[in-house]
Protein backbone atom coordinates (compact mmCIF):
# COMPACT_ATOMS: atom_id res chain seq x y z
CA UNK A 1 0.00 0.00 0.00
CA UNK A 2 1.46 3.11 -1.02
CA UNK A 3 1.71 5.79 1.77
CA UNK A 4 -0.51 8.21 0.82
CA UNK A 5 -3.31 5.20 0.75
CA UNK A 6 -2.33 4.37 4.01
CA UNK A 7 -3.02 7.74 5.52
CA UNK A 8 -5.72 8.73 3.54
CA UNK A 9 -9.26 8.89 5.12
CA UNK A 10 -12.81 9.91 4.54
CA UNK A 11 -12.90 12.53 7.65
CA UNK A 12 -10.40 14.05 9.57
CA UNK A 13 -11.21 15.83 12.53
CA UNK A 14 -9.07 18.20 13.62
CA UNK A 15 -9.13 18.46 17.73
CA UNK A 16 -9.94 15.73 20.35
CA UNK A 17 -11.94 17.72 22.95
CA UNK A 18 -15.49 17.31 23.76
CA UNK A 19 -17.00 18.68 20.50
CA UNK A 20 -13.97 16.77 18.38
CA UNK A 21 -14.48 13.29 20.60
CA UNK A 22 -18.49 13.72 20.04
CA UNK A 23 -18.24 14.66 16.37
CA UNK A 24 -16.07 11.40 15.80
CA UNK A 25 -18.87 8.99 17.54
CA UNK A 26 -21.79 10.24 15.81
CA UNK A 27 -20.05 10.27 12.65
CA UNK A 28 -19.53 6.46 12.80
CA UNK A 29 -22.62 5.90 14.02
CA UNK A 30 -24.41 7.61 11.05
CA UNK A 31 -21.95 5.77 8.50
CA UNK A 32 -19.94 2.96 10.07
CA UNK A 33 -18.46 2.45 6.47
CA UNK A 34 -16.89 6.15 6.61
CA UNK A 35 -13.28 6.13 7.61
CA UNK A 36 -13.07 8.64 10.62
CA UNK A 37 -9.69 9.88 11.69
CA UNK A 38 -9.45 12.12 14.99
CA UNK A 39 -6.05 14.23 15.32
CA UNK A 40 -4.62 15.57 18.13
CA UNK A 41 -1.57 17.57 19.42
CA UNK A 42 -1.80 16.02 23.19
CA UNK A 43 -0.29 13.38 24.15
CA UNK A 44 -3.49 12.53 26.27
CA UNK A 45 -6.32 13.83 24.43
CA UNK A 46 -9.29 15.58 26.58
CA UNK A 47 -7.27 18.09 28.95
CA UNK A 48 -10.13 20.85 29.08
CA UNK A 49 -12.55 18.14 29.70
CA UNK A 50 -10.48 17.58 33.08
CA UNK A 51 -10.69 20.84 33.84
CA UNK A 52 -14.31 21.73 33.62
CA UNK A 53 -16.34 22.42 36.17
CA UNK A 54 -14.19 22.73 38.42
CA UNK A 55 -12.49 19.00 37.73
CA UNK A 56 -16.36 17.68 37.79
CA UNK A 57 -17.63 18.48 33.89
CA UNK A 58 -20.64 20.47 33.96
CA UNK A 59 -21.77 18.54 30.93
CA UNK A 60 -24.83 20.19 29.91
CA UNK A 61 -28.19 21.92 31.87
CA UNK A 62 -31.19 21.31 32.26
CA UNK A 63 -32.83 23.84 30.03
CA UNK A 64 -30.88 25.05 27.15
CA UNK A 65 -31.89 27.43 24.34
CA UNK A 66 -30.42 29.63 21.54
CA UNK A 67 -30.53 32.20 23.79
CA UNK A 68 -28.01 31.28 26.01
CA UNK A 69 -25.71 31.33 23.43
CA UNK A 70 -23.37 34.40 21.86
CA UNK A 71 -21.73 35.53 18.96
CA UNK A 72 -23.07 33.12 16.39
CA UNK A 73 -26.39 33.50 14.34
CA UNK A 74 -29.34 32.12 16.57
CA UNK A 75 -31.15 30.48 13.90
CA UNK A 76 -27.97 28.04 13.69
CA UNK A 77 -27.42 26.89 17.42
CA UNK A 78 -31.57 26.49 17.26
CA UNK A 79 -31.36 23.93 14.53
CA UNK A 80 -28.71 22.16 16.53
CA UNK A 81 -30.14 21.91 19.61
CA UNK A 82 -33.57 20.82 17.86
CA UNK A 83 -32.00 18.07 16.14
CA UNK A 84 -29.61 17.01 19.98
CA UNK A 85 -32.27 18.27 22.76
CA UNK A 86 -30.88 17.99 26.59
CA UNK A 87 -33.49 14.33 26.89
CA UNK A 88 -30.82 13.35 24.10
CA UNK A 89 -27.99 14.32 25.75
CA UNK A 90 -28.84 12.87 28.88
CA UNK A 91 -29.78 9.44 27.25
CA UNK A 92 -26.62 9.52 24.99
CA UNK A 93 -24.08 9.82 28.23
CA UNK A 94 -26.75 7.37 30.17
CA UNK A 95 -25.65 4.60 27.16
CA UNK A 96 -21.90 5.75 27.78
CA UNK A 97 -22.19 4.24 31.57
CA UNK A 98 -22.36 8.15 32.50
CA UNK A 99 -25.68 9.11 34.42
CA UNK A 100 -26.18 12.74 35.73
CA UNK A 101 -27.54 14.51 38.57
CA UNK A 102 -29.27 18.46 38.32
CA UNK A 103 -27.37 20.84 40.80
CA UNK A 104 -27.86 24.65 41.20
CA UNK A 105 -29.21 26.89 38.38
CA UNK A 106 -29.90 23.61 36.63
CA UNK A 107 -26.64 22.43 36.01
CA UNK A 108 -25.77 19.02 35.38
CA UNK A 109 -22.87 17.20 36.31
CA UNK A 110 -21.88 13.09 36.45
CA UNK A 111 -23.04 11.50 39.33
CA UNK A 112 -19.39 10.54 39.91
CA UNK A 113 -18.65 14.24 40.29
CA UNK A 114 -15.42 13.14 38.16
CA UNK A 115 -14.90 15.10 34.61
CA UNK A 116 -12.07 12.03 34.37
CA UNK A 117 -15.26 9.68 33.81
CA UNK A 118 -16.68 11.73 31.19
CA UNK A 119 -13.45 11.64 29.45
CA UNK A 120 -12.88 7.83 29.72
CA UNK A 121 -16.75 7.33 28.41
CA UNK A 122 -15.85 9.57 25.49
CA UNK A 123 -12.79 7.83 24.64
CA UNK A 124 -14.06 4.01 25.06
CA UNK A 125 -17.08 5.02 22.92
CA UNK A 126 -14.79 6.61 20.24
CA UNK A 127 -12.79 3.29 20.04
CA UNK A 128 -15.80 1.23 19.98
CA UNK A 129 -17.32 2.69 16.98
CA UNK A 130 -14.06 2.55 15.09
CA UNK A 131 -12.84 5.87 15.24
CA UNK A 132 -9.29 5.85 14.36
CA UNK A 133 -7.48 8.05 17.28
CA UNK A 134 -4.05 9.68 16.30
CA UNK A 135 -2.60 11.69 19.54
CA UNK A 136 0.59 13.62 19.60
CA UNK A 137 0.04 14.61 15.65
CA UNK A 138 -0.47 18.04 16.50
CA UNK A 139 -2.10 19.52 12.79
CA UNK A 140 0.39 22.13 10.87
CA UNK A 141 -1.80 22.77 8.08
CA UNK A 142 -4.74 22.06 6.08
CA UNK A 143 -4.67 22.54 1.87
CA UNK A 144 -6.48 22.04 -1.15
CA UNK A 145 -4.98 18.30 -2.93
CA UNK A 146 -7.76 18.56 -5.76
CA UNK A 147 -10.76 17.08 -4.49
CA UNK A 148 -9.37 16.16 -1.27
CA UNK A 149 -7.61 17.78 1.46
CA UNK A 150 -3.82 17.51 2.39
CA UNK A 151 -3.48 17.68 6.11
CA UNK A 152 0.16 18.67 7.59
CA UNK A 153 0.65 17.09 11.07
CA UNK A 154 3.92 17.01 13.03
CA UNK A 155 3.98 13.34 12.11
CA UNK A 156 3.40 13.61 8.78
CA UNK A 157 0.77 13.78 6.05
CA UNK A 158 -2.78 12.83 6.01
CA UNK A 159 -5.45 12.70 3.23
CA UNK A 160 -9.38 13.03 3.84
CA UNK A 161 -12.82 13.89 1.70
CA UNK A 162 -13.76 16.20 4.54
CA UNK A 163 -12.25 18.10 7.23
CA UNK A 164 -13.93 19.38 10.66
CA UNK A 165 -11.91 21.85 12.53
CA UNK A 166 -12.94 21.18 16.32
CA UNK A 167 -9.77 23.18 17.91
CA UNK A 168 -11.51 25.04 20.40
CA UNK A 169 -11.18 29.08 20.78
CA UNK A 170 -8.06 30.47 22.60
CA UNK A 171 -9.44 30.13 25.96
CA UNK A 172 -6.82 27.94 27.43
CA UNK A 173 -3.55 27.31 25.30
CA UNK A 174 -1.84 24.78 27.50
CA UNK A 175 -5.14 22.25 26.62
CA UNK A 176 -4.49 22.78 22.68
CA UNK A 177 -7.09 25.79 22.65
CA UNK A 178 -4.52 28.36 21.34
CA UNK A 179 -6.14 29.70 18.32
CA UNK A 180 -4.32 27.65 15.38
CA UNK A 181 -7.65 26.71 13.98
CA UNK A 182 -8.85 30.36 13.59
CA UNK A 183 -5.53 30.72 11.20
CA UNK A 184 -5.89 27.49 9.79
CA UNK A 185 -9.75 28.02 8.51
CA UNK A 186 -8.44 31.78 7.58
CA UNK A 187 -6.00 30.31 4.98
CA UNK A 188 -8.87 28.29 3.74
CA UNK A 189 -10.79 31.18 2.92
CA UNK A 190 -13.42 30.98 5.62
CA UNK A 191 -13.84 34.62 7.63
CA UNK A 192 -13.27 35.18 10.95
CA UNK A 193 -14.66 37.17 13.50
CA UNK A 194 -12.03 38.92 15.92
CA UNK A 195 -12.21 36.95 19.20
CA UNK A 196 -12.21 38.72 22.67
CA UNK A 197 -12.46 36.26 25.96
CA UNK A 198 -15.59 35.29 26.70
CA UNK A 199 -15.32 35.12 30.50
CA UNK A 200 -12.83 36.92 31.76
CA UNK A 201 -13.08 39.03 34.86
CA UNK A 202 -13.33 42.44 34.75
CA UNK A 203 -10.74 45.31 36.30
CA UNK A 204 -11.83 48.67 37.39
CA UNK A 205 -10.36 52.08 37.38
CA UNK A 206 -7.97 52.12 40.12
CA UNK A 207 -8.92 55.93 41.12
CA UNK A 208 -12.84 54.36 42.33
CA UNK A 209 -11.66 51.98 45.82
CA UNK A 210 -15.45 50.97 46.16
CA UNK A 211 -14.37 47.01 44.79
CA UNK A 212 -11.14 47.75 47.15
CA UNK A 213 -13.37 48.02 50.11
CA UNK A 214 -15.48 45.24 49.07
CA UNK A 215 -13.02 42.70 47.86
CA UNK A 216 -14.30 38.80 48.88
CA UNK A 217 -18.27 40.21 49.17
CA UNK A 218 -20.59 38.15 46.53
CA UNK A 219 -24.27 39.45 45.96
CA UNK A 220 -26.84 39.11 43.38
CA UNK A 221 -27.21 42.35 41.08
CA UNK A 222 -28.33 42.98 37.87
CA UNK A 223 -25.78 44.58 35.38
CA UNK A 224 -26.46 46.59 32.27
CA UNK A 225 -24.21 47.40 29.19
CA UNK A 226 -24.83 51.10 27.90
CA UNK A 227 -23.54 51.46 24.43
CA UNK A 228 -23.68 54.58 22.33
CA UNK A 229 -25.98 55.76 25.17
CA UNK A 230 -28.31 52.75 24.78
CA UNK A 231 -29.12 49.42 27.04
CA UNK A 232 -27.54 46.55 25.12
CA UNK A 233 -27.07 43.84 27.47
CA UNK A 234 -28.51 42.94 31.01
CA UNK A 235 -27.21 40.11 33.36
CA UNK A 236 -28.39 39.33 36.46
CA UNK A 237 -26.44 37.11 38.72
CA UNK A 238 -24.10 36.84 42.04
CA UNK A 239 -21.02 38.85 41.15
CA UNK A 240 -18.26 39.03 43.05
CA UNK A 241 -15.73 42.00 44.38
CA UNK A 242 -12.30 41.40 44.12
CA UNK A 243 -9.12 43.94 44.81
CA UNK A 244 -8.94 44.30 40.90
CA UNK A 245 -12.39 44.60 40.00
CA UNK A 246 -15.57 42.03 39.55
CA UNK A 247 -15.82 38.26 39.06
CA UNK A 248 -18.70 35.77 39.34
CA UNK A 249 -21.23 34.82 37.32
CA UNK A 250 -22.96 37.68 36.17
CA UNK A 251 -19.66 39.79 35.55
CA UNK A 252 -17.73 36.80 33.48
CA UNK A 253 -21.43 36.70 31.32
CA UNK A 254 -21.33 40.31 30.35
CA UNK A 255 -17.20 40.55 29.95
CA UNK A 256 -18.28 39.53 26.45
CA UNK A 257 -19.94 41.98 25.49
CA UNK A 258 -18.12 44.71 27.10
CA UNK A 259 -15.33 43.36 25.02
CA UNK A 260 -16.93 43.23 21.78
CA UNK A 261 -18.27 46.98 22.84
CA UNK A 262 -15.03 48.13 23.12
CA UNK A 263 -13.13 45.97 20.44
CA UNK A 264 -16.10 47.80 18.08
CA UNK A 265 -14.71 51.18 19.60
CA UNK A 266 -18.32 52.28 20.45
CA UNK A 267 -18.44 54.21 23.62
CA UNK A 268 -19.63 51.58 26.47
CA UNK A 269 -20.46 52.06 30.52
CA UNK A 270 -21.43 49.26 32.86
CA UNK A 271 -23.79 49.58 35.87
CA UNK A 272 -24.90 47.75 38.75
CA UNK A 273 -28.23 47.26 40.22
CA UNK A 274 -27.64 46.34 44.11
CA UNK A 275 -31.22 45.39 44.17
CA UNK A 276 -32.09 43.39 40.60
CA UNK A 277 -35.54 44.27 39.51
CA UNK A 278 -36.54 47.03 41.80
CA UNK A 279 -36.83 50.23 39.67
CA UNK A 280 -35.53 53.49 41.08
CA UNK A 281 -39.55 54.37 42.57
CA UNK A 282 -39.72 50.86 44.09
CA UNK A 283 -36.50 51.32 46.04
CA UNK A 284 -38.26 54.79 46.40
CA UNK A 285 -41.19 53.40 47.87
CA UNK A 286 -39.36 50.68 49.96
CA UNK A 287 -37.55 53.39 51.81
CA UNK A 288 -40.28 55.80 52.62
CA UNK A 289 -42.29 52.17 54.22
CA UNK A 290 -39.00 51.34 56.21
CA UNK A 291 -39.20 55.08 57.59
CA UNK A 292 -42.44 54.93 58.51
CA UNK A 293 -41.87 51.34 60.12
CA UNK A 294 -39.14 51.81 61.85
CA UNK A 295 -38.47 55.89 62.35
CA UNK A 296 -35.56 55.37 64.62
CA UNK A 297 -33.77 52.62 62.42
CA UNK A 298 -30.29 53.72 61.24
CA UNK A 299 -29.88 54.90 57.14
CA UNK A 300 -26.93 51.88 57.92
CA UNK A 301 -29.02 49.04 59.46
CA UNK A 302 -31.85 49.74 56.80
CA UNK A 303 -29.99 50.08 53.59
CA UNK A 304 -28.40 46.38 55.24
CA UNK A 305 -31.58 45.02 54.60
CA UNK A 306 -31.02 45.39 51.18
CA UNK A 307 -27.45 44.85 50.21
CA UNK A 308 -24.86 43.15 52.10
CA UNK A 309 -23.52 44.87 55.19
CA UNK A 310 -19.80 45.83 54.35
CA UNK A 311 -21.51 47.15 50.87
CA UNK A 312 -24.30 49.63 52.96
CA UNK A 313 -21.17 50.78 55.05
CA UNK A 314 -18.87 51.37 51.78
CA UNK A 315 -21.83 53.37 49.67
CA UNK A 316 -22.60 55.37 53.08
CA UNK A 317 -18.83 56.18 53.00
CA UNK A 318 -18.39 57.14 49.68
CA UNK A 319 -21.27 59.54 49.78
CA UNK A 320 -20.51 60.77 52.79
CA UNK A 321 -23.74 60.06 54.22
CA UNK A 322 -23.51 59.93 58.25
CA UNK A 323 -24.72 56.22 58.56
CA UNK A 324 -26.13 56.58 61.94
CA UNK A 325 -28.65 59.11 61.10
CA UNK A 326 -32.24 57.93 61.65
CA UNK A 327 -34.43 56.78 58.96
CA UNK A 328 -36.97 59.65 60.64
CA UNK A 329 -34.62 61.98 59.82
CA UNK A 330 -33.04 61.08 56.92
CA UNK A 331 -32.90 64.31 54.06
CA UNK A 332 -35.49 63.26 51.13
CA UNK A 333 -31.77 64.51 48.48
CA UNK A 334 -29.45 62.40 50.46
CA UNK A 335 -32.09 59.55 50.13
CA UNK A 336 -32.40 59.83 46.24
CA UNK A 337 -28.81 59.74 45.87
CA UNK A 338 -28.56 56.57 48.32
CA UNK A 339 -31.24 55.11 46.25
CA UNK A 340 -29.78 56.49 42.56
CA UNK A 341 -26.02 54.97 44.08
CA UNK A 342 -27.97 51.52 44.98
CA UNK A 343 -28.57 51.06 41.30
CA UNK A 344 -24.96 52.67 40.92
CA UNK A 345 -22.55 52.98 37.68
CA UNK A 346 -19.72 51.03 37.72
CA UNK A 347 -17.72 52.86 34.89
CA UNK A 348 -15.48 51.76 32.11
CA UNK A 349 -13.59 48.48 32.46
CA UNK A 350 -11.32 46.22 30.98
CA UNK A 351 -9.62 42.80 30.98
Amino acid sequence: MSPSLAHACDTAIVGAGAAGLATAIFTRRLNPARAVRLLDGAKKPGAKILVSGGSRCNVTNASVTDGDFWGGKRSIVRRVLRAFPVPDTIAFFAELGVRLHEEADGKLFPDSNRARDVLDALLRAADASGVDLRADHRVLDISRAGERFRITTSRGEHDADAVVLATGGLSLPKTGSDGAGFEIARRLGHSITPTTPGLAPLLLSKDDDLHGQLSGVSHDVELTLWVDGGAASRIRGALLWTHFGISGPAALDMSRHWLRATLEEHDARLTASFCPGLTFDDLERRWTSLAAERPKASVQSALATLVPASAAAALLRRLRIDAATALAHFPREQRRRLVQEVRQQIGRAHV
